[in-house]
C-alpha cells in the first residue's frame, strides 16, 4: 500500500531539513581537541610574548595567514541582521569555512527576544569555536559567556566591553560597537565592511584563537 501524498511530502521535507543543518559529521561523538595547522607570522603579537586578558594588539597585515584550523573543525556561526556590513561578515565566514574545509553550522537569530535560546541552542552543540556576526548578539553574549568559559566565541566587526577568556574579538576603527548602553562608535562607517576587511577579521581571530590567544581584541 502506498502512502498518503502527504505523508511522502513531510517526509521529504524532513529529509530536507536534516539534510540542510548536517553536514555529514554527527557533533555528538568525540571529537580531538582542536590545534592549529601552521604558525602565526613575528609580525602577530610583536614584541609582546604573551597579551594581557582584555588587552589590544594590532597585528602586521598576513601574520595570520600561516595558520589553518584542522580539517573538520567545527564551527557554529551565530548571526542576525540583514544590513550590509552583517551580510558582508557572514559572507567572510563562509568563504573561509568553504576554503578551509570547516564544518560549518549556522544559527539565524530571528529578533533579541531569541538571542539567548538561540546562544544556548549554539552552545548545545557543542561546537568548537562559536562566531557572532551581527551588533545585537553583543548585549546578549556579555550575559552568557562569562558562565561558559568552555565554550570559545570569536565575535567579528564587533567587541564585548569586558570580554571573559573565552572571548576573542576582531575589530577595526570602523566597527567599533560594543553594547552596554555604550551606543555606536562615533568612528562607525559601514563601507569598512570590505569583503577584504572581513576576510581578514575571521581569519585573523580563528588563526588567534586556534594559537590560545582568547580574551583579547585584534585590531585590523
Amino acid at each position: 500500500m502506498r502512502p498518503p501524498l502527504r505523508a511522502v511530502a513531510m517526509l521529504a521535507a524532513t529529509a530536507a531539513l536534516v539534510t540542510g543543518c548536517d553536514s555529514g559529521d554527527d557533533w555528538s561523538r568525540p571529537h580531538p581537541e582542536p590545534s592549529a595547522i601552521g604558525t602565526l607570522g613575528p609580525g602577530f603579537l610583536g614584541s609582546s610574548a604573551k597579551p594581557a586578558p582584555e588587552s589590544t594588539v594590532t597585528p602586521q597585515p598576513g601574520s595570520w595567514t600561516g595558520v589553518h584550523p584542522p580539517k573538520g573543525y567545527r564551527v557554529l556561526l551565530l548571526t542576525t541582521g540583514d544590513e550590509a556590513p552583517t551580510k558582508a561578515l557572514v559572507t567572510a565566514v563562509k568563504d573561509w569555512a568553504d576554503d578551509e574545509h570547516v564544518d560549518l553550522r549556522t544559527v539565524v537569530v530571528g529578533d533579541s527576544h531569541d538571542a539567548l535560546p538561540s546562544i544556548t541552542k549554539a552552545m548545545g552543540l557543542s561546537p568548537d569555536l562559536i562566531v557572532s556576526a551581527g551588533n545585537e548578539l553583543i548585549d546578549p553574549l556579555a550575559v552568557v559567556t562569562p558562565n561558559h568559559l568552555a565554550q570559545q566565541f570569536l565575535v567579528v566587526g564587533a567587541e564585548l566591553a569586558e570580554p571573559t577568556e573565552n572571548v576573542t574579538a576582531v575589530d577595526w576603527s570602523g566597527a567599533s560597537f560594543r553594547g552596554e548602553g555604550l551606543g555606536m562608535s562615533s568612528t562607525y562607517d559601514p563601507a569598512s565592511f570590505t569583503a577584504e576587511r572581513c576576510s581578514a577579521a575571521i581569519r585573523a581571530g580563528a588563526a588567534a584563537v586556534l594559537n590560545d590567544l582568547t580574551g583579547i581584541v585584534i585590531w585590523l
